[in-house]
C-alpha cells in the first residue's frame, strides 16, 4: 500500500505536489480526472490542468467510475487520483445515495491500495468552514468528510496542503504514542 492523500483547501497547492511528486517518479504515470466541463470556467481550469502535464503522460478523465479506472491502469505506473471532491459532487449530482457513494469509495479504496506503485489522490478539506446554509451543501460536506476519512484510514500518509506547504498528518494512535512516550 503506497498510497498518499493530499488534502486541503482549493487552490493550496494540492495538486502542484501531486505533479511534483508524480513527475520524480521513475517510471510511467497516469492520472485519473474527475472533473467535468460543465461551464466555461471549468473549461478553463481544466485545460489549465492540462497544460500543466507531461504529454507523455497518460490521462482518464473518468467522473464516475475511478475504482475501473484505477484497475485500468498499466502495473507499474504511478497514479495521480484528481479529485475525490469532484468525483463525490458527480455521483450526488446523478442521484447516487450516500450509501452507493460509500460503497464506490471503498471499492476505490481496494483499487488503490492494491497497487504496488504509489498512488497520490487529492481532495479538499471542506468542514472547516462556515455550516452550510442549505441542506444540500451540508449533505455534500458531510459526505465529503466521510469519504475523505475512508481514503487516510487507510492511507500510508496523509498531508495536509495549504498555501503550498505541507503538513503531515498523524494518525490517532501516533499521538497517543507520542502524549505517553510509547
Amino acid at each position: 500500500m503506497a498510497t498518499t492523500v493530499l488534502i486541503g483547501g482549493a487552490r493550496s497547492g494540492k495538486s502542484a505536489l501531486a505533479l511534483e511528486l508524480a513527475a520524480a517518479f521513475d517510471g510511467p504515470v497516469a492520472l485519473i480526472a474527475t472533473g467535468e466541463a460543465r461551464d466555461g470556467e471549468m473549461a478553463a481550469r481544466i485545460e489549465q490542468h492540462r497544460r500543466k502535464r507531461p504529454s507523455h503522460w497518460s490521462t482518464i478523465e473518468e467522473p464516475i467510475e475511478i475504482a475501473k479506472a484505477l484497475e485500468s491502469v498499466a502495473d507499474g505506473a504511478f497514479v495521480i487520483l484528481d479529485c475525490l471532491t469532484l468525483w463525490i459532487a458527480n455521483l450526488m449530482d446523478r442521484g447516487f445515495s450516500e450509501k452507493e457513494i460509500n460503497d464506490r469509495a471503498r471499492d476505490a479504496l481496494e483499487a488503490a491500495v492494491l497497487r504496488a506503485p504509489p498512488v497520490v489522490v487529492v481532495t479538499n478539506e471542506v468542514g472547516s468552514g462556515i455550516v452550510p446554509d442549505n441542506p444540500t451543501a451540508r449533505a455534500y460536506r458531510d459526505l465529503l468528510g466521510s469519504i475523505n476519512s475512508i481514503f487516510a484510514n487507510d492511507a500510508r500518509r496523509v498531508l495536509f496542503v495549504a498555501a503550498g506547504r505541507v503538513m503531515s498528518m498523524k494518525r490517532p494512535e501516533e499521538v497517543f504514542d507520542d502524549v505517553f512516550d510509547r
